[in-house]
């Protein structure tokens, strides 16, 4: 019989594990989203389905069905352990063309406060080896 191939927490599990993840902030449990941007949201989720209905009605029901796997397989596409740009997915789904925060902010992972990421652990978690994140959040 095979032993398992993870290592038990043995205080407190990984929600704990401060020295790896960080200091828990309550901030993000407490404040909600902001209205706009649930009205942005719920907005682009209508305005996705109309699309849906129009190439459906325009190519057959067959059409969303297959941008539908072609955004499963582009979602899916990933680096073995650094974030992906997820470029295939932005370019099939028109969000390239978007002009986001981050395009004149910067983006936030490539600011100075951000911790780097752990390669060993993030390793270790996709062997099996490890619980956890890859990476902890920002």
């Amino acid at each position: 019989m095979e032993a398992p191939k993870t290592i038990q927490h043995e205080i407190g599990g990984v929600q704990n594990d401060a020295l790896r993840f960080g200091l828990h902030g309550v901030k993000s449990d407490l404040v909600g989203s902001h209205p706009l941007q649930s009205a942005y949201e719920s907005a682009k989720k209508t305005q996705e389905e109309m699309k849906r209905k129009v190439l459906a009605n325009t190519y057959g029901t067959a059409m969303p069905l297959k941008m539908d796997l072609d955004r499963q397989i582009l979602s899916r596409f990933q680096r073995p352990l650094l974030p992906s740009s997820m470029l295939g997915l932005e370019a099939m789904t028109g969000t390239l063309d978007d002009f986001g925060f981050e395009d004149y902010l910067n983006d936030p992972r490539d600011s100075e406060t951000v911790r780097p990421l752990d390669l060993h652990h993030s390793m270790e978690v996709r062997l099996g080896l490890s619980k956890g994140p890859v990476c902890p959040s920002f």
